[in-house]
């Protein structure tokens, strides 16, 4: 039975793999430097080393949470036309998006009684969610129904890791996740914190290291310990433009183990407005959380 794969633009997947795969986006709409904008999901055209260099320079950008009405005038369409829909969204740890994407499901579950509408929660973000779509597509083709596709997905959001770290900690002083005491004492001590998304899917700190070589290292070491059968899967590396670093870890991670695919390519600019320039980050299936 046929059905369609949604993701938002968080997903960060390159233009190439949503049109190889057959992956709708859902646009994402934000206030930057108070003038309103729409992403569409396309890191390939997205300027992002403008992006990042008006973060440095002290710009800001307001995300705004995907609504009830997006999604349902989005997959009402391909209801209609005979087809199931598999939305894997941001993890509910981070945003309201996925409870907003269960009300449309609950809604167009009740309006087209004879469809699938199923909601997964990577509890991840980025390519945490971007590699469970590629995941999806692939058991589609595979045969599997939505149903089917949407229950593996959600017994393999365990097992996709996310480790990154960043180069700016006043980045996640705005945000909460640290005081303002430790983002100055790690700035003066150079300071690099390593980062996962947690079992419950919140960011938390999962070790701290002097100096970003440290840190990098460090990243591919959980990589080294966590990752299962790598030659079957894709693995992927984003950044908040510092290609250099990325290509570092890449050369770390192919050293471990080559995985069948190796996606590199800028982090896209909704989580990565509150993570900052310099964010480097690793995702890839692995050892459960």
């Amino acid at each position: 039975m046929s059905f369609t794969i949604f993701v938002d633009g968080s997903s960060n997947l390159p233009k190439y793999l949503l049109e190889q795969l057959d992956i709708r986006v859902l646009p994402c709409s934000y206030n930057l430097n108070g003038q309103p904008g729409v992403y569409d999901g396309d890191v390939d055209s997205f300027d992002f080393h403008g992006f990042y260099e008006m973060l440095r320079s002290g710009g800001r950008m307001e995300t705004t949470l995907l609504n009830t009405h997006l999604f349902i005038t989005h997959w009402s369409p391909e209801l209609e036309a005979g087809r199931d829909v598999v939305y894997v969204g941001m993890s509910s740890g981070i945003s309201g998006t996925i409870q907003a994407a269960r009300l449309a499901a609950e809604e167009l579950s009740a309006e087209f009684p004879g469809r699938t509408v199923r909601v997964v929660d990577s509890l991840g973000a980025g390519f945490g969610t971007g590699l469970l779509a590629c995941r999806g597509s692939d058991l589609r083709a595979d045969g599997k129904s939505a149903g089917e596709t949407a229950d593996i997905l959600e017994a393999e959001v365990p097992r996709m890791l996310q480790f990154f770290t960043v180069d700016d900690l006043n980045f996640l002083k705005r945000t909460g996740r640290i005081s303002g005491a430790t983002a100055l004492v790690g700035t003066m001590l150079n300071i690099k914190p390593m980062l996962w998304g947690d079992p419950t899917g919140h960011i938390t700190a999962c070790g701290k290291h002097r100096g970003r070589k440290k840190v990098i290292a460090a990243i591919a070491d959980e990589y080294r310990k966590r990752a299962v059968e790598p030659e079957k899967h894709r693995v992927a590396i984003s950044h908040g433009d510092c290609l250099a670093d990325a290509q570092a870890l890449a050369e770390l991670v192919c050293q471990i183990a080559k995985p069948k695919e190796l996606i590199i390519c800028p982090h896209e600019p909704f989580t990565g407005s509150h993570v900052g320039p310099g964010m480097l980050a690793l995702f890839f299936p692995g050892t459960e959380r």
